[in-house]
C-alpha cells in the first residue's frame, strides 16, 4: 500500500465550530482515522490571551474522539492541532485538514508527503533557550523520516505549535530555584517562536550548530530557517510538529512548493513559488489556478528597523494594536490580492523564520 497526502480548507464560523469536519466525514470525504494534523486560524489577538485557539483545540479533540470512539486527551497524543491566533484584515478563519489514506495506486512522480511529531513537554527553564533547540530539532528529525522524505532539500513547510511562559509557570521555577528566559509572558511568545525555528533550521541543515546558544536565541537575526513556522500558545507545554514536504515514496495529486519573502510586500517571490507550481501570473491567479491551490502558509513580522524598503511604518510603534497583528493582516491582504481568496494561515512573530521583516511562504497545489 501506497500513502497519499489529502488536504482540505474547511471554513469555521467561530472558534469552536467543527461542522466543517464533520460534513466531510459524514459525506465520505475521508475518514476521521485519516485525520493526521490540523492547522487553524481563529479570531483571537494572538497573544497570551488568546484562548480561541485552546476553544478551536478543545473542540476538535472531542470532535474526533467522538467519531474515533476514543477519549479526548488521546487525539491530542496523536494528532497535533495547531491553531493560530489572529485574523487580523481580512483573512478569514478556517481549517487546514491534513489526512493520509492508505491506497493501490502508484507513486507517480513527487507528490506531497507529511509526517508529524512531538517532543517531550518542557520544563520553563527551557522554554525559548538551547535546550529546546535540541529537542525539537530531534523531532524534526523523526517527523520528517517518518514521511519518507528523502533528505532535507525535498521538506518545504514545518509547522511547530510551542509554548510560552505563564506567570504561574515562571513562578513553579523560581520555586525550583530556576531561571526562565524572561519573565514577562509576552516576550516569552518570541523566545519560543525562535527556540522552535531554530530548531527547524538545525534539524534541515540551514544553520551551524555551533551559532546557536542561549544568548543567539531572539538575538542574532542572521540565524533564520528559509522553511519554519513557529506559533506558541498558552494551551501546551511541549512542541507540536508538522513536516510537509515532496516524496517520491508517496502517490496522491499535491505538491508544495515554498520561498522567502524578503519583506512584506515581496510579491515577486511569491510569483517565484507560483512558477515552479506552473502558474504563471502578473496579476491575480485566474479561476483556473486558483481552483489548483489547496493551500497558502506564510509567516509575516514588522521589521526591526521600523521601515519596508526605506519607507517608515508604524507597526511596531502602535500602543494599541501590538506589531504582531499589523502585520498579519498586511501580508494577509497582500497575498490575498493575488490567491483571490482570504482563507490563508498567515501567522505572525517571525522571530528566525525567513529574514527581519519577511519570511516564508509556502504553497500547496495540484498537479498540472
Amino acid at each position: 500500500m501506497t500513502r497519499e497526502c489529502l488536504t482540505f480548507r474547511v471554513a469555521t464560523s467561530d472558534p469552536a465550530d467543527v461542522s466543517g469536519i464533520d460534513r466531510l466525514i459524514a459525506e465520505e470525504k475521508l475518514a476521521a482515522d485519516e485525520i493526521t494534523a490540523i492547522f487553524g486560524k481563529t479570531e483571537g489577538n494572538g497573544g497570551v490571551n488568546d484562548f480561541t485557539r485552546a476553544l478551536a483545540t478543545e473542540a476538535l479533540k472531542n470532535c474526533l474522539a467522538r467519531h474515533l470512539g476514543i477519549d479526548p486527551d488521546t487525539v491530542a497524543e496523536r494528532v497535533p492541532l495547531v491553531m493560530s491566533g489572529g485574523t487580523e484584515g481580512g483573512l478569514s478563519p478556517h481549517l487546514l485538514v491534513i489526512a493520509v489514506r492508505h491506497t493501490d495506486a502508484k507513486p507517480k512522480g513527487m507528490a506531497l508527503a507529511v509526517g508529524t511529531g512531538f517532543t517531550r513537554a518542557f520544563f520553563p527553564e527551557e522554554i525559548g533557550r538551547a535546550a529546546m533547540v535540541w529537542e525539537t530539532a530531534k523531532a524534526v528529525h523523526e517527523a520528517v523520516a517518518s514521511a519518507a522524505i528523502a533528505g532535507p532539500h525535498d521538506v518545504h513547510f514545518v509547522q511547530i505549535k510551542c509554548p510560552l511562559l505563564t506567570g504561574e509557570r515562571v513562578e513553579a521555577a523560581k520555586a525550583r530555584g530556576q531561571t526562565v528566559v524572561t519573565e514577562y509572558t509576552y516576550p516569552s511568545m518570541g523566545y519560543s517562536r525562535g527556540a522552535a525555528a531554530l530548531g527547524i533550521a538545525a534539524a534541515l541543515g540551514e544553520v551551524s550548530p555551533d551559532s546557536i546558544t542561549d544568548e543567539s536565541i531572539g538575538s542574532d537575526f542572521g540565524l533564520w530557517s528559509a522553511r519554519a513556522s513557529t506559533s506558541a500558545g498558552v494551551e501546551l507545554q511541549r512542541c507540536e510538529i508538522i513536516a510537509l514536504g515532496n516524496s517520491a515514496n508517496w502517490a496522491g495529486d499535491s505538491v508544495i512548493a515554498h520561498g522567502v519573502m524578503k519583506d512584506a510586500i515581496d510579491l515577486p517571490a511569491v510569483h517565484t513559488v507560483l512558477r515552479e507550481l506552473g502558474m504563471h501570473t502578473s496579476g491575480q491567479l485566474d479561476a483556473a489556478d486558483r481552483g489548483r491551490v489547496r493551500a497558502v502558509l506564510a509567516k509575516a513580522e514588522a521589521s526591526r528597523d521600523g521601515r519596508i524598503r526605506g519607507r517608515r511604518h508604524i507597526m511596531l510603534d502602535d500602543s494599541d494594536i501590538n506589531a504582531t497583528r499589523h502585520s498579519r493582516a498586511l501580508v494577509g491582504g497582500v497575498l490575498a490580492g493575488l490567491f483571490g481568496f482570504t482563507d490563508l494561515y498567515v501567522s505572525g512573530g517571525a522571530e528566525h523564520q525567513g529574514p527581519d521583516g519577511g519570511g516564508p511562504i509556502a504553497v500547496i497545489a495540484g498537479k498540472t
